[in-house]
């Protein structure tokens, strides 16, 4: 059960933060580590309480491991356990409450207004065919508009989308729905890749198929396109567009949506709602993004700092 756990919270990050093959050997090496010292004592993922992960931290600093090690591997059981406790494989959260070692946290890279712009024309020509050019120009639209993870992107059902919405209901962690607004071209894709949508489920229906529930659907397990999926398309994406692929993934969609509309002079609170997050101290992150944007900015173009 705990190795099915770790397999599972990696997948998830590979589809939804593009962890890159390091940080997957991170993961794996942090919380198998910490699963042999549970089965050490008889225990495992599925009935680790508090104690047992402060106890498990307290043997890391007894090995003489250093804070930003234990930071580390405190922040990889933390994350595993909310992805736990997001899928319901668990009723609580045993590492919420656990102090670590403080680590300073990195800001998420962000994308420039120009390198959005380029993400979605290449959008609009990449697909072996018509139908494909307006599903990614519909997903990327709705995508930047809004703010969504990708898990609530791609899951999205048909109906919520239905009659030209201003409007998305979002349903997002831990089944807590939000309402997000459209913009215009994103309105007009969503208008578009619906009409087409509907001719090829119609189609499939005729020759015997049934219709999917999901605005986005797939022939794969899930019936939808998947977090892998989407990601795999973004990246080509920026290829496509001449953005550094190393720059994108679904979550930098996500981050761009929030530092613009701060940028732009949306209040804090505001974007907490509209990302769906259930504290603005997570929000708050995009204050230092674009501090240190304006920062570089004055250094870059003030003529004081020219020569210094």
């Amino acid at each position: 059960m705990s190795h099915h756990w770790i397999q599972a919270f990696i997948d998830a990050q590979v589809a939804e933060q593009g962890a890159a093959e390091n940080t997957q050997l991170a993961y794996a090496r942090d919380l198998n580590g910490f699963v042999q010292w549970l089965e050490s004592r008889n225990s495992g993922l599925e009935d680790a309480s508090q104690s047992d992960i402060e106890g498990y931290l307290l043997h890391c600093e007894a090995q003489g491991l250093a804070k930003s090690t234990r930071a580390r591997r405190l922040a990889a059981i933390r994350q595993l356990y909310r992805f736990v406790f997001e899928e319901g494989w668990r009723r609580d959260h045993p590492a919420v409450q656990v102090k670590g070692p403080r680590k300073s946290k990195a800001l998420p890279k962000v994308l420039s207004v120009e390198e959005v712009d380029r993400l979605l024309a290449a959008s609009r020509k990449h697909g072996r065919n018509l139908l494909e050019r307006k599903r990614n120009t519909c997903l990327m639209e709705l995508l930047y508009a809004t703010g969504m993870r990708v898990s609530e992107l791609v899951g999205l059902p048909v109906e919520a989308a239905r009659g030209r919405p201003k409007l998305l209901l979002v349903r997002g962690k831990g089944g807590k729905e939000r309402m997000v607004p459209l913009s215009p071209p994103a309105r007009a894709a969503l208008t578009d890749w619906i009409s087409a949508r509907d001719e090829t489920e119609e189609a499939a229906r005729g020759n015997g198929g049934t219709a999917s529930r999901f605005l986005f659907p797939s022939r794969g397990k899930s019936g939808h396109v998947t977090r892998n999926g989407f990601y795999l398309l973004i990246k080509n994406l920026a290829v496509a567009g001449g953005v550094s692929p190393a720059k994108v993934t679904p979550h930098t969609l996500r981050h761009a949506f929030a530092t613009h509309l701060l940028a732009n002079g949306a209040d804090l609170r505001s974007i907490q709602t509209l990302l769906g997050h259930s504290d603005v101290s997570t929000t708050e992150v995009y204050t230092h993004v674009v501090d240190e944007r304006l920062k570089q900015l004055v250094l870059d173009h003030h003529p004081l700092a020219r020569g210094h």
